[in-house]
């Protein structure tokens, strides 16, 4: 059964119900899927099952990652308390050394925007990823839609409270964008490290107390358990059975589309190791990326740009595309939204794919219940879920019928 948009005509299949939803994030979130775990590849087996039974032929690739953000960071964080303790006591050189490293080894440890060279010198373990295809395997033209399939530890950082102080101090209201809230990791280091340079203990003492209280905020999220993770990023799945079954139902004619999920939690590692393997083989004027991650939040959005330190604005190109389909569609998007956290449609992005990346909030513009005990599956909007998979498919056909 189809419907059809009012201005591009293109033939879209009902979502399942409510219900069928529910029933499918039930079964992923019964069990830990933390990051390169047993329980990651548990549920990469799951979904690569569900795509199975719409007689797709998906494959599992395994990588070898680090899987936290919280190690990397936390070094980075005591390098800049060591190197104010050295400024304060004397040994000036030592201390900026270490501070200035710090602050280089916490801004290269971002998605996209680095080469994370520290991680890739922690111990790594075995991440498991889905692949999926449909359509001609030699078209010109390919979309890659992607979501992710593990669970993120919980922190104090995201306690609901904290938006909720923010909105009453007025913050919310003034900015659409989130807090660079990483950038305290790389301020901390470096502002110990200026301080020993120039010989203000002030300046160092003050970066090592902002690197102390970085790298405690890091502890706690590594000492933290796992959340269910329905709405992040349980959601983001259910786009890709769906979009699996009405592509199975109707392939597309000139398009080949590839159903990733990776492993995300660890700031789009898994992502990073997606384009080591296949970036080469995805040529950028004729491949288009589509990132789905959290879109069971009361209000779907599509967002303006991305990056965790340096900000980058999403092509306009995609983002006409995706805004007018939806306006087709008669699905609402929150407006004008910027995230300085990550999701995986900042790698292609910042590789310079014409990309975008689906995601929603509540009325304080953060995602429902985000990396909380409270991201269960009877606290999901399905509604935005529904839409979601409406205008992930609508991409899909519009590009198989025209390109951007």
């Amino acid at each position: 059964m189809t419907s059809t948009t009012s201005e591009s005509d293109l033939p879209i299949a009902t979502p399942p119900s409510a219900e069928r939803l529910r029933g499918l994030v039930d079964d992923l979130c019964s069990f830990d899927r933390e990051t390169a775990t047993d329980g990651e590849r548990r549920a990469a087996e799951w979904l690569a099952g569900q795509l199975r039974e719409r007689g797709l032929e998906p494959r599992l690739e395994t990588e070898r990652i680090h899987s936290t953000y919280w190690w990397p960071l936390g070094i980075a964080s005591a390098a800049g308390v060591a190197g104010a303790i050295a400024a304060r006591r004397g040994h000036r050189a030592v201390g900026a050394a270490l501070g200035i490293l710090g602050a280089a080894a916490a801004a290269d440890d971002m998605p996209g925007d680095g080469r994370r060279r520290l991680r890739s010198l922690l111990p790594a373990r075995t991440a498991t990823q889905v692949v999926a295809e449909v359509g001609p395997p030699d078209a010109v033209r390919t979309v890659v839609v992607s979501a992710h399939h593990d669970a993120a530890h919980a922190g104090l950082v995201f306690h609901p409270a904290i938006p909720e102080l923010a909105d009453r101090a007025g913050f919310i209201e003034r900015s659409d964008t989130s807090p660079p809230l990483i950038a305290i990791g790389v301020g901390g280091p470096l502002a110990a490290g200026l301080g020993a340079l120039v010989g203000s203990r002030a300046l160092a003492g003050a970066g090592g107390i902002v690197s102390a209280g970085f790298g405690a905020a890091m502890a706690n999220i590594g000492m933290s358990s796992v959340v269910p993770g329905a709405n992040d990023n349980g959601t983001g799945i259910l786009v890709l059975i769906a979009l699996a079954d009405a592509l199975a139902a109707r392939p597309p004619d000139d398009v080949r589309v590839i159903l990733l999920s990776t492993s995300e939690e660890a700031t789009c590692e898994g992502m990073d190791a997606f384009a080591r393997r296949h970036f080469g083989e995805l040529p950028r004027e004729s491949t288009f990326f589509l990132s789905v991650d959290t879109v069971g939040s009361p209000h779907l959005c599509v967002l303006r740009g991305e990056g965790m330190l340096r900000l980058k604005e999403y092509p306009r190109e995609s983002l006409d595309l995706v805004d007018g389909l939806a306006e087709g569609l008669g699905i609402d998007l929150f407006p004008n939204l910027r995230l300085r956290n990550a999701t995986d449609g900042v790698v292609p992005l910042f590789a310079g794919y014409q990309c975008a990346s689906m995601a929603s909030c509540t009325r304080l513009k953060q995602p429902a219940n985000y990396h909380w005990d409270t991201d269960v599956p009877e606290n999901v909007d399905f509604g935005s879920v529904a839409d979601a998979i409406r205008l992930t498919e609508a991409v899909v056909r519009r590009l198989d019928r025209e390109w951007l």
